[in-house]
């Protein structure tokens, strides 16, 4: 529900910019607003809390992202929508910050396993969450999509607390712990490859809605969800391939979805656009498998601290991501946006080839 919120404006774009008199690229930073407040939760989120139960702070964080869908449908003005997401944003990077950290304790020995199964969750929501999203967003209008989701994570805030055991803190986690891992030079390098290439997805994907209604409006809702089962495909495949050949998976997903994202700036055939949605879908989702398996194995003693530079890491380039490709859809067109993107998430794939040799 998180991500399927975080994600919400990019299904329903067209309407959200039209009822506030903003141009679709700026309402594209109704995407970003969320990373503003993340850049700041993420690193941050497990210094201001460095010993409480880390269930505790996770099923507040689902109340908190209840009350942001909330206030977005409600919302009587665009700002108003910002501020409903910029809520939305602390809710998802503290989540992201301890979640796998939180999993990787409950059950000892299954990181692949446990992370996996994170990104399943975001593989849901862009399958069920994004097109549905589209389709109701359509039909009945986006204000009633975002009051769908807030009841919806209201639910997933009780089923939570329901299900999650007691999980205590890191031992060390806190400041100091934080400190240490940014003297960690190559897991830094990493997650910088990491910044590049989530910064190219990020250009692109506010308007991948834009990018199929040009060659054919009536498959938006069909190559959206296509998009979404591209993804579980990459989430499973980078589940599998980073148990045996870690850096392999770094490299694959951005140099798939690089690819993609320039056949889509060029093609006109539905054929080709439908190949390259699926193929996008899957790259990218085996991003944030891989690199969070990359970044627990470069750093095994730190794993909150160093999941939250990754988490502050997407947060950041999605927030630039979005409005770097707001800015360039609304001066140049969709093309130079798709090729932009395909080109950060190559510079991403040869970053990733370059680290050689086993994580510390």
């Amino acid at each position: 529900m998180l991500v399927a919120s975080e994600f919400l404006p990019a299904s329903v774009l067209p309407g959200l910019a039209a009822e506030f008199g903003v141009t679709v690229g700026t309402a594209g930073l109704a995407v970003a607003a969320t990373a503003v407040a993340g850049l700041v939760t993420a690193p941050t989120i497990a210094v201001v809390l460095p010993r409480a139960d880390r269930r505790t702070v996770l099923v507040a964080l689902l109340a908190l992202a209840t009350l942001a869908d909330l206030v977005v449908a409600l919302a009587p003005s665009f700002a108003v929508v910002m501020v409903g997401r910029l809520l939305l944003g602390v809710s998802v990077a503290g989540y992201w910050a301890f979640a796998f950290a939180a999993g990787i304790r409950a059950v000892p020995g299954r990181n692949a396993t446990i992370s996996t199964t994170l990104a399943l969750g975001v593989s849901l929501a862009t399958i069920a969450g994004v097109p549905l999203g589209s389709m109701l967003g359509d039909q009945y209008g986006w204000r009633v999509v975002f009051g769908i989701a807030a009841a919806l994570m209201a639910v997933s805030t009780v089923t939570l607390w329901a299900a999650l055991p007691t999980i205590p803190a890191q031992p060390g986690a806190g400041l100091a712990l934080l400190r240490r891992v940014l003297t960690h030079r190559r897991l830094m390098v990493g997650i910088a490859f990491l910044f590049v290439t989530v910064l190219g997805n990020f250009a692109a994907y506010p308007f991948i809605r834009l990018a199929i209604e040009r060659v054919d409006a009536s498959a938006v809702a069909v190559l959206l969800l296509a998009w979404g089962i591209g993804g579980l495909g990459g989430n499973f495949a980078a589940g599998g391939l980073s148990r045996r050949r870690l850096r392999l998976a770094t490299v694959l997903g951005p140099a798939l979805f690089g690819v993609s994202l320039a056949v889509l700036a060029g093609s006109g055939s539905l054929w080709l656009v439908a190949v390259a949605t699926v193929v996008w879908g899957f790259g990218m989702s085996m991003v944030p498998v891989a690199t969070q398996l990359w970044v627990t194995h470069a750093e095994p003693h730190g794993t909150e601290a160093a999941l939250a530079l990754q988490v502050t890491a997407f947060q950041l380039a999605i927030m630039l991501g979005s409005a770097l490709g707001g800015e360039l859809l609304d001066v140049a067109g969709l093309g130079p946006v798709l090729l932009v993107g395909a080109g950060l998430a190559i510079v991403g794939a040869a970053g990733f080839a370059s680290l050689r040799g086993a994580p510390r």
